[in-house]
């Protein structure tokens, strides 16, 4: 028995953390982000098909360097190096394992003193540099909040994957944790982003390319999933063109690029692009949308959101984007009493060393665990149907199907369909 007031030190705090990491999840077993919960809905579970994991650069060249626009030099150009990390179904050599290491970092920026970009890693449930099985799967494009990474969702990436999907997640250049810059660079280029990506894989699929992913990618069945810029940014990729008001927001009238009724960004419609899953999608409690803006999206959506977020809102946020996209199928799950953060792996042992790491992947109420199997039950319905023509609907229309009994507590689900 402790006595009152007594508190652990810091360094037996740290070492219980790593030692709860490693021993979590089944008993004996080491801890991976996305194993099931024993209360974890049916659809959580993982796959059948063995993961592979890859790393990959695409540039993309002659873009609009927005941070360094002036008056007196208006278009700068550059290219943007996009680090990409590629999920897909394997066939594993004798005796590999699913089992990778991921670096990321700390922070929210560099040269920050108070949250230094300190690297962490964390496991992984993949087979790096696996070869892939052969066959054509449906494409999925992940893209990261602001700031973010690539890796923040391996939990659901790798849980995709095993279920036949190839996963191509984004870090996006000056939107990272490690490179973090100016706002206007997120706002201008997550869309350019998305499809840049969407194209480039689209290449690397063809027979013939040299690339790994050469005859595996089905490039015309596609989905995005994007949290919080990401969102922003997967909303606008489908057809919600930000107001005039909105393109004030980017210096020089260059976000004019991505507004509604620009007939440059309407033709950009991209029609192989099947489905979205925004969690806490930003900018409607900004006002980057109208009506006519929000109407323009056609494409079916999964919102998910808290109803406590404090970054991107809920009632004038993410409430208002689900009522506002009149003319798509979309579905909103609210996780009752969760903030900005349902979408990322659970806090590593290294975020628990700052406060302001750890609360920018956990949430308060809820633990990450569970909202991390119940996110991967309802984006594998969600884009099994979209995506696969899978039998799954039930899943979406009795909205607990798959829940075991007591397990649906903190939750409410609503559906739209188009007007």
């Amino acid at each position: 028995m402790h006595g009152a007031g007594w508190k652990w030190p810091r360094a037996a705090v740290a070492v219980l953390v790593l030692a709860a990491g490693v021993g979590a999840g089944r008993a004996g077993a080491q801890e991976y982000f996305g194993d099931a919960r024993p209360d974890a809905p049916e659809l959580a579970a993982r796959g059948a098909l063995p993961v592979g994991v890859r790393t990959l650069v695409a540039e993309n060249k002659d873009q609009l360097d927005i941070l360094h626009a002036s008056a007196g030099q208006p278009d700068p150009r550059y290219t943007r190096k996009l680090v990409l990390e590629v999920w897909y179904p394997a066939r594993l050599a004798a005796g590999k394992k699913e089992h990778t290491v991921y670096t990321d970092v700390l922070g929210s920026g560099p040269n920050d003193p108070k949250r230094p970009n300190t690297p962490f890693q964390f496991n992984g449930r993949a087979a790096r540099d696996a070869a892939p099985l052969g066959e054509r799967y449906p494409l999925v494009i992940v893209s990261h909040g602001y700031p973010g990474s690539r890796l923040q969702m391996s939990y659901l990436t790798e849980n995709l994957a095993s279920k036949g999907y190839v996963v191509v997640a984004i870090d996006h250049p000056e939107s990272t944790r490690a490179d973090k810059a100016g706002f206007p660079s997120t706002l201008l280029n997550r869309r350019l982003d998305d499809l840049f990506v969407l194209n480039t894989v689209a290449a690397w699929a063809r027979p013939g390319s040299g690339n790994f992913l050469s005859g595996v990618v089905d490039a015309d069945n596609v989905a995005l999933i994007g949290y919080s810029m990401g969102g922003y940014g997967a909303l606008n990729t489908v057809g919600a063109g930000i107001s005039a008001a909105a393109v004030a927001y980017v210096p020089g009238g260059k976000l004019a690029v991505n507004q509604q009724g620009n007939p440059e960004y309407e033709a950009a419609r991209d029609r192989r692009i099947k489905a979205v899953v925004a969690f806490a999608p930003w900018g409607g409690e900004q006002n980057v949308w109208d009506a006519a803006g929000l109407a323009g999206v056609r494409t079916p959506t999964l919102f998910i959101a808290g109803d406590q977020d404090d970054v991107a809102g809920y009632k004038d946020g993410v409430l208002k984007l689900f009522k506002g996209a009149v003319n798509a199928d979309r579905y909103l799950l609210t996780y009752v009493g969760a903030r900005h953060n349902p979408a990322p792996n659970p806090p590593s042992p290294a975020h628990w060393s700052n406060p302001d790491d750890f609360q920018s992947y956990s949430e308060p109420v809820w633990d990450s665990r569970r909202i991390n199997n119940i996110n991967q039950h309802y984006v594998t319905a969600f884009l099994g149907i979209h995506l696969k023509a899978a039998p799954l609907q039930a899943y979406l229309d009795d909205n607990w199907k798959g829940f075991p009994k007591r397990a649906m507590l903190g939750l409410e689900w609503q559906h739209l369909k188009p007007q």
